[in-house]
Formats: structure tokens, C-alpha cells, sequence
């Protein structure tokens, strides 16, 4: 009598091997699990928002890495599309290995066109252009430290997406999450011109009423944005035409 694989383990294997074997395999295919390659869930929150649309567009400024703390990798993987934006010098290697479909793009974005200093990490979840936000995070006795110092050239958003955008491609949802330099990014738009109907930025405020007196949250509600929902330190906002 021939045994395929599956019986064949059934009948060496031991019951505690197979008790493990059948819990790791339940961890790993659970048919009722999602997995989250956001920092805070964040591309839950956007599948809520989109449901079952199979194809779309995303703008990623300030992307970081195809997968880890990605707010894009989730939607990649079921056949979107967009453009990825990195300062971080030969950050676009990966990008260009794991995200073939996708144009990545590796420069920095500001309010204008000038030269800035980049403070690079040991943490590269934390490379930013903001001088204040950097040392408080790279300061005596931090957990994290500052490993390098460039001066980089810089560019507007509008600019970028007027180069890379594919004609008449209408962009989903835009992230923004550049540690400290959000608002910069989000002035260096064209907003007439580029409009998200979902639009992520990471804003720090412990407080309801504290976002909603935040600059960047005026600053959008003049283009027609409201708050949706927030994560610990991201903000999703949503476009409404008759705000």
C-alpha cells in the first residue's frame, strides 16, 4: 500500500509534533487574518475605504522600503500601482528589485527648490530634514543615533508628479511621512492639479482638538479635505468636493 506525503507524516510523526505542526500551519494560512504591512494599520484602514477595487494608484513620499512599515505593499500585492519617493541615498535599489511595476523615484521633496541637510540614522525609519526633530532623537543617552550628515538638493511634489505621473492617472491615495517636513511636502503641491481622493500624513498631537487646530489640517480643509480617521501618529483625510 502506497501512502502519499500527508499520511505518511500522519503516521510517523508523534501527537505533540503534530499538535505543533498543525498550530504553526493555523498561524500562518488562518483564512481569517489580514496581514498589515503598515507601522499603525494603516492600509486596514484604507482597504475599508476601497473595498474590492483590484486596481489602483498610490503616491508614497517618503517610502522607506517596499514592505516594512509600507502603507503600500498590501495594495502592490493585490495588483496596484503608483509611485514611491525616498530621499535616502541608494534607497531605490530595493524598491526597484521588489516593486518592478511601480516608478521609484529617488530624491527629496520641500516647499522649493534649495539645499538642506539630511540627518541620516541607524534607524532609517527616522532619516529626516528637520534639524530640531533629528537631535531630539539622536541627543546623549538616545536609543537611536545620528550615523551621517548630507546635503541634498531638493524639489517640489508638483514638479515630481508633472515628470512621473502617468497622463490622466488619477491617484487614489497619497502617504505622506517625511519626520518632521509633512507640511512642506503637502505645500509643494499642486493641489488644482493633484488631488488624492485619500490623502495620509503623519501629524503629532495627543489631542482631538489639538489636530484639529493643526496647520496641516487647516491647510487641507481649504482643498476640500476632512479628517476620516487617525492612527497613533497618521492621519487619514478624506476628499469631499463639497467642503
Amino acid at each position: 500500500m502506497v501512502l502519499n506525503m500527508k499520511e505518511y507524516l500522519k503516521a510517523i510523526l508523534p501527537d505533540s509534533m503534530k499538535e505543533f505542526l498543525r498550530k504553526f500551519r493555523k498561524s500562518l494560512f488562518d483564512i481569517y487574518a489580514l496581514k498589515s504591512y503598515s507601522q499603525e494599520g494603516e492600509d486596514m484602514i484604507l482597504r475599508y475605504i476601497f473595498g474590492n477595487q483590484k486596481t489602483g494608484f498610490y503616491v508614497d513620499v517618503g517610502a522607506h522600503h517596499p514592505k516594512r512599515f509600507s502603507n503600500t505593499c498590501f495594495f502592490y500585492k493585490k495588483g496596484w500601482r503608483g509611485i514611491n519617493i525616498d530621499t535616502m541615498p541608494g534607497s531605490m535599489e530595493e524598491f526597484n528589485k521588489r516593486r518592478p511595476r511601480d516608478i521609484n523615484v529617488e530624491l527629496a521633496i520641500s516647499s522649493k527648490k534649495h539645499e538642506l541637510t539630511y540627518y541620516i540614522f541607524d534607524e532609517p525609519a527616522l532619516n529626516s530634514f528637520s534639524k530640531e526633530l533629528s537631535e531630539s532623537r539622536g541627543g546623549c543617552g538616545g536609543k537611536y543615533k545620528i550615523i551621517d550628515v548630507k546635503k541634498l538638493e531638493t524639489f517640489r511634489l508638483e514638479e515630481v508628479l508633472d515628470k512621473h505621473l502617468p497622463k490622466n492617472q488619477i491617484i487614489d491615495f497619497m502617504s505622506v511621512d517625511v519626520e518632521g517636513l509633512d507640511f512642506d511636502v503637502l505645500v509643494s503641491n499642486n493641489w488644482n492639479k493633484y488631488k488624492p481622493k485619500v490623502l495620509l500624513v503623519e501629524i503629532y498631537s495627543e489631542s482631538v482638538a489639538g489636530l484639529m487646530e493643526h496647520e496641516i489640517t487647516k491647510f487641507l480643509k481649504n482643498y476640500g479635505y476632512i479628517i476620516f480617521a487617525k492612527c497613533p501618529n497618521t492621519v487619514i483625510f478624506k476628499f469631499l468636493p463639497e467642503v
